[in-house]
C-alpha cells in the first residue's frame, strides 16, 4: 500500500483540513517515483492538451496558453538540440521575470539540459564567479544583459552568448528522433544560494525534486484551475521560478507574473490579475505592512498567502490589514533535506509534522556551540538533542527519498560539509541546515537564526534574528539587521543594528523599552541610522558587509549611537567616543 493509503486509513471524515492538506499532498507526490519518465516538461505537454487555450502564464506585456507554453518549451528544445546540448549540459539563463523564463527551462530540460538560473543582479566577478560554476556550453540573456554578461567574462566566446529568442523553430512536439532519454532522477536545474555570507553556490536540482515540489504544494495549498497565482519573486529563485509556477500550473491554474516587487503596486496588481493566492519571501510583508493605505488593499479575492520568513511582529498585522483568509508558512531548502509546513496557521511557526509522519518528515534538533561552529557532542563524543523550546541546529537523515534527499552543489567540497557523521550511533549521516530552529510542547517548530548570524556577547548566544523581531515592534521603526561587531578592548562580538526610522523616532523611549524587553546582553551597544537595508534578490538581509565596516563612524555617513552604560542612554557616537571604546576607557 502507498503512504498515502497508509495515511487514508488514519484519517477519518471529521479530520481537520491540516490532515486533509497532508493526506491530498501524500496523494499528489506517491506516483512519482514510479513514473521515472514523466518531468515536469512532458507534465506541461499532457496539461496543454488537458486545458489547451486556458490561460497559464500572464503578465503586463504577454500572455500564454497551455498550448502556447508548450509549443514556445519545443522551441527550445529544438535550440537546444540544434546548439548541440548534450544531456547534462549546462547552459546559464539569465532573464527578467517573464513567461518566456519558464519556456526556456522547460524546453532545454525536456532533452536532458540544465539550466543554471542566474542572479539577474549579479555583475563582474561574483557573475563570473556563478558562471564558472557549472561550466555552459551556452548563456542564453536577456538581450539588456548581453554586455554585462560578456564583461564578466571576456573569454568565453562571444558566439557562445545568445540574446534569448527561438522564434524560428517549430513548436510542433517533439519527434521520436529528438527526444532524448530523461528520468527524474537526471539534474534539470542549477540555482544558486543568496550568498549572503560569501559567494554564492550552485544547488543541483532534478528533475524528481521539480514534480515533488509542484504537486507537493498542489495538494498543500488544494490548487484548482480556477486558481490564479501571484508571483513578483525573482524567477532565478526556488520560490518564485520553479515551486510557485510548478504547483500552480500542475492545478491546470495560472501564474500571474510582475517583472519585480514593488509595494505601491503589489495589491494593484493582484486586483488586476484577479489573483486568489499570492506568495512571499524574507520582508516582502513588512514592506507591505509599512507602505500606505491604498483602496486595493482589501479589493483583492485573495484566499491564501503562501511563502517563508513571515516574521511572528508582522504577521497579524499583515493578515488583519490585508484580509488574508489564511497564511501557509513553510520552509525549505533549495539544496534539499528539509521541508516543513505550517499547514494549521500558527502564527510565527514555521511548520509542524503530524505524529503518525514525524518518522518519515520530522529534523532533530541538536545543541549547537558556536565556539566550534559546529554541532556540540556529549563526553562520547555523540550529538546533544535539545529539550522543549531549546534552539538548537536542524538536521535530518541522510535520506533517498525524493522529497527529503540532499542533493548538494557542485562543489563536492561544499556538499562534504553538509553531512554530519556519527551523530548518534557510529557511522550514521545527518544533513545539516545551517539553521537554527527550536520546537515547541505541541511539536510547532519555529525558525531562531542561521547559523554565522548568532554572535556571543557576555558569555551569551544573542539570536538576530529575535531581536530584530522586538526592535520592530517599536513605533518609529520600520526595518532592523542586528549582527555582531568586535570591538577591540572586548571578547565576542556587541550587537549592533542597522535601522530604518521615522523622522520621529523617541530615542530615549526605545533605549527604555530595550531595557524592558531584552536581557541585557541581547540589547543592541550600537545603532546605524540608514535610509535602507541591503537585501538579496530574495529579501534576505545582508549581515557581513555591515559586520565588517564596524562602528567607525569615520567610515560612513550613517548616524551612529551607543548605548552608554553611565549615562543609561544612546549617545551619539564620533570618533574621540569611538577611540575611547576601542581602548577600552568606556564601560560597555
Amino acid at each position: 500500500m502507498s503512504a498515502a493509503g497508509n495515511m487514508s486509513s488514519k484519517v477519518s471524515s471529521g479530520s481537520s483540513s491540516a490532515a486533509k492538506a497532508w493526506l491530498r499532498a501524500l496523494e499528489r507526490t506517491a506516483p512519482i517515483a514510479r513514473q521515472r519518465e514523466r518531468v515536469f516538461p512532458l507534465l506541461i505537454d499532457e496539461l496543454a492538451a488537458k486545458f489547451g487555450d486556458a490561460p497559464a502564464l500572464v503578465s503586463e506585456s504577454a500572455q500564454l496558453s497551455f498550448r502556447d507554453l508548450a509549443g514556445r518549451a519545443n522551441q527550445y528544445a529544438r535550440w537546444a538540440l540544434e546548439h548541440g546540448i548534450a544531456k547534462g549540459d549546462a547552459v546559464c539563463l539569465m532573464l527578467p521575470n517573464r513567461p518566456e523564463f519558464l519556456a526556456i527551462w522547460l524546453g532545454i530540460t525536456k532533452v536532458g539540459g540544465v539550466v543554471a538560473l542566474l542572479n539577474t543582479n549579479l555583475t563582474g566577478a561574483s557573475l563570473a564567479h556563478s558562471i564558472g560554476l557549472v561550466q555552459p556550453k551556452h548563456v542564453l540573456a536577456d538581450a539588456a544583459f548581453i554586455a554585462t554578461v560578456t564583461a564578466a567574462v571576456p573569454d568565453f566566446p562571444a558566439s557562445r552568448i545568445h540574446s534569448a529568442g527561438a522564434e524560428g523553430y517549430s513548436t510542433d512536439e517533439l519527434s521520436a528522433s529528438e527526444r532524448r532519454p530523461v528520468t527524474i532522477e537526471d539534474r534539470a536545474l542549477y540555482i544558486y544560494t543568496s550568498g549572503t555570507t560569501g559567494l554564492p553556490k550552485a544547488a543541483n536540482l532534478t528533475h524528481a525534486r521539480i514534480m515533488q515540489w509542484s504537486h507537493w504544494f498542489q495538494g498543500m495549498l488544494d490548487l484548482q484551475p480556477s486558481d490564479r497565482l501571484y508571483n513578483c519573486l525573482p524567477m532565478y529563485h526556488s520560490v518564485g521560478g520553479v515551486l510557485a509556477p510548478g504547483a500552480i500550473l500542475a492545478a491546470g491554474g495560472s501564474l500571474a507574473i510582475a517583472e519585480k516587487f514593488s509595494a505601491s503596486r503589489f495589491w494593484s496588481d493582484v486586483v488586476r490579475f484577479d489573483c486568489t493566492l499570492i506568495q512571499y519571501i524574507g520582508e516582502l510583508c513588512r514592506y507591505l505592512v509599512n507602505a500606505p493605505a491604498s483602496p486595493a488593499d482589501t479589493a483583492h479575492r485573495v484566499r491564501i498567502a503562501t511563502g517563508n520568513g513571515l516574521r511572528p511582529d508582522v504577521w497579524e498585522k499583515f493578515q488583519s490589514r490585508f484580509q488574508i483568509p489564511r497564511i501557509f508558512e513553510f520552509y525549505a531548502s533549495t539544496e534539499g533535506g528539509l521541508s516543513l509546513f505550517n499547514a494549521e496557521g500558527k502564527c510565527g511557526a514555521i511548520g509542524r509534522v503530524p505524529g503518525y509522519l514525524a518518522h518519515r518528515f520530522a529534523p532533530t534538533l541538536v545543541r549547537f556551540d558556536h565556539e566550534t561552529g559546529e554541532p556540540a557532542r556529549d563526553e562520547i563524543g555523540f550529538c546533544i538533542r535539545c529539550g522543549v523550546n531549546e534552539p538548537g541546529e536542524a538536521i535530518v537523515p541522510v535520506s533517498g527519498d525524493p522529497g527529503s534527499r540532499f542533493e548538494g552543489y557542485t562543489n563536492q567540497e561544499a556538499s562534504e560539509k553538509r553531512i554530519l557523521r556519527d551523530v548518534f550511533a557510529p557511522g550514521d549521516q545527518w544533513v545539516r541546515t545551517g539553521d537554527l530552529m527550536r520546537k515547541d510542547e505541541a511539536g510547532y517548530f519555529y525558525f531562531v537564526d542561521r547559523i554565522g548570524d548568532t554572535f556571543r556577547w557576555k558569555g551569551e548566544n544573542v539570536a538576530t534574528s529575535e531581536i530584530e523581531e522586538t526592535i520592530c515592534a517599536f513605533p518609529g521603526v520600520e526595518q532592523a539587521n542586528v549582527y555582531g561587531v568586535e570591538i577591540a578592548s572586548a571578547d565576542g562580538r556587541a550587537g549592533m543594528a542597522a535601522l530604518v526610522v521615522r523622522e520621529n523616532l523617541d530615542l530615549a523611549a526605545f533605549h527604555e523599552y530595550l531595557a524592558t524587553r531584552l536581557a541585557h546582553y541581547a540589547r543592541p551597544i550600537f545603532l546605524r541610522i540608514r535610509s535602507q537595508i541591503e537585501t538579496t534578490g530574495t529579501f534576505k538581509q545582508t549581515k557581513s558587509g555591515l559586520a565588517r565596516e564596524g562602528f567607525n563612524p569615520a567610515g560612513t555617513p550613517d548616524v551612529l549611537y551607543f548605548n552608554h552604560a553611565e549615562k543609561n542612554a544612546f549617545v551619539r557616537l564620533d570618533e574621540s567616543l569611538y577611540d575611547e571604546i576601542q581602548a577600552g576607557r568606556v564601560r560597555i
